[in-house]
């Protein structure tokens, strides 16, 4: 029987260092950062996304940054396509992919948990679906999909939509056994208060960075669209944009969402039983942590 092809997994909620760890990890261990994040694959979202640049990146090859317009729709079902391929190339050059991000549908669709088809967007189906309520859309959805729907928190609008474009189409969402050995690491906080903490601070270097600039830059090039919309640190700017709100009530606005993000998060990897888990604030030594799980997995 042939090994199953091995590979590092690291995620967690937004603001616990995982695009910092796995540029560490990568240097240490010989590999390459495929990105699991559903906003760094589109072009010019970088300080609204909290993207790492050059020079963090240290040199590191990173795929699935900037390869699509913000006009243009990415999916799960892309996402694996694309991962499975840079997998199978970084595989015979015998380097470890490390797959690194926080949109928990692309691990759990890359595992084989999910094996989602690929659904084009229903333009006409999503301008009615935006017209409801969270609370009808996902009872629908519980009746068509419930496998979905229990994946998915009752407040995400834009998963649950999407989840039900999926259920429509006829389409079948099955599971399939994974063809990669994973380590799966968590990042994550014993208190969640310190996580928020880390996010605000985030938010102030990205007021610091440009990101006023970046959102009128980005609904100039290319008009408020539904990715812009749904993208926490544009979609709060742009009624500033619009002179419907003073500045401060949009910064407050990305640093709630920011919060309530984070707890979506949490709650879907709540779900990963297979999670080796590290405290950011409890560790002395995060890196160090990381690195005995990942060593001990490359040579088992």
């Amino acid at each position: 029987m042939n090994k199953k092809q091995k590979l590092v997994a690291l995620t967690g909620a937004s603001s616990t260092g995982k695009s910092s760890l796995a540029v560490e990890a990568a240097k240490f261990f010989g590999g390459e950062v495929i990105s699991a994040d559903s906003r760094y694959v589109y072009k010019y979202l970088d300080i609204s996304t909290a993207k790492p640049t050059k020079e963090e990146m240290q040199g590191i090859k990173h795929h699935l940054i900037d390869i699509y317009e913000v006009t243009q729709n990415y999916t799960a079902g892309l996402f694996v396509k694309d991962a499975e391929e840079i997998i199978r190339q970084l595989s015979q050059k015998g380097k470890i992919p490390i797959v690194a991000g926080g949109t928990g549908l692309y691990f759990r669709s890359l595992s084989g948990e999910f094996d989602i088809p690929e659904v084009k967007p229903d333009e006409q189906f999503r301008q009615q679906a935006e017209k409801k309520e969270s609370e009808e859309l996902y009872s629908d959805l519980l009746k068509k999909a419930p496998e979905l729907a229990e994946k998915i928190h009752p407040n995400n609008k834009r998963k649950i939509i999407r989840a039900l474009e999926l259920a429509n189409s006829g389409a079948k969402i099955k599971s399939k056994d994974s063809p990669y050995e994973i380590l799966l690491i968590r990042l994550d906080s014993s208190e969640r208060q310190f996580l928020y903490a880390n996010s605000e601070k985030r938010v102030d270097k990205m007021l610091e960075n440009g990101l006023f600039e970046e959102c009128k830059f980005l609904c100039k090039k290319y008009g408020e669209n539904n990715i812009l919309q749904n993208t926490i640190g544009i979609k709060e700017l742009i009624p500033y944009i619009r002179e419907k709100c003073p500045p401060q009530s949009a910064i407050e606005e990305i640093k709630k969402n920011t919060r309530h993000y984070i707890k979506r998060q949490i709650s879907w990897f709540n779900g990963d039983k297979n999670s080796n888990i590290l405290y950011i604030d409890k560790s002395p030594d995060i890196k160090s942590e990381a690195f005995s799980l990942i060593q001990k997995f490359l040579n088992d």
